[in-house]
């Protein structure tokens, strides 16, 4: 089985769950490919606005400090691949036919979409194949779309999951092939919840591409109307965060 990866650039969380992962499937996989850590248009002048105006001047000085800490470090997806002998590149669109005839060239069986901020086009979909899979940070169908990790923790929940699914054109929606739950801890960071979330994601994605191989997996369908959707939090919701209990840091 060929595995692809559609990732972003992040230092703090990725590196660690790639690290895992192909411990396991470094032989299987045949590239890791980088996007930039952009929503569509964006450019990192507006997300670093963005995350101001959300988190402020705390989440942004946090944030800054631990990037430079990781990449004091040497800590990046590229490093990983490079200890673990698989290929590692930067691309700018998934979706562009040049891309999809480099999958082709790869005989691409399987693509594994980790925190990957673009939308899969149905060609993209459509050319591995044993199919697309995408890891939320959530028990779907709840909490899809933008930062479950946040909007969990604002909300009060006591339990959290992360999920994998075999994806379509509509946004954290297809089928869902594995799923695992984990309580949130009292008072917890969003730091260190997103760094337990990565972690199980990486078990959780290790043991259904071992029933992929197998010809063991199940698919069912992600019932939608059962389920909530969140965009980007405002500052109502970051009042309820910290209310809460909970910090980024």
């Amino acid at each position: 089985m060929k595995i692809v990866f559609l990732t972003t650039e992040d230092p703090l969380y990725l590196p660690a769950f790639f690290k895992r992962v192909l411990s396991e499937h470094a032989e299987e996989t045949s590239a890791v490919f980088v996007v930039p850590p952009l929503y569509g248009a964006q450019t990192p002048l507006r997300a670093a606005w963005r995350y101001y105006r959300t988190f402020g001047f705390a989440g942004v000085g946090g944030l800054l400090a631990h990037i430079l800490r990781a990449k004091s470090r040497r800590q990046s997806i590229a490093r990983v691949c490079e200890q673990k002998g698989v290929a590692c590149a930067s691309i700018s669109d998934v979706n562009t036919p040049e891309f999809l005839d480099r999958l082709r060239e790869l005989e691409t069986d399987v693509v594994v979409s980790v925190s990957c901020p673009q939308i899969f086009k149905r060609p993209l979909i459509d050319l591995p194949a044993r199919g697309c899979l995408n890891i939320h940070g959530a028990a779907l169908p709840h909490y899809r779309g933008v930062m479950p990790s946040f909007w969990m923790l604002a909300n009060g929940e006591r339990e959290a999951g992360v999920s994998i699914y075999f994806v379509n054109e509509q946004i954290d929606a297809g089928e869902l092939c594995g799923q695992k739950l984990f309580p949130i801890h009292p008072n917890e960071t969003l730091d260190g919840f997103l760094r337990r979330s990565k972690a199980l994601a990486a078990e959780l994605l290790i043991d259904v591409l071992r029933k992929m191989e197998r010809g063991e997996l199940t698919r069912t369908p992600l019932d939608l109307s059962k389920g909530s959707y969140y965009s980007w939090p405002d500052a109502v919701a970051v009042r309820r965060f910290r209310a809460a209990g909970h910090r980024v840091w």
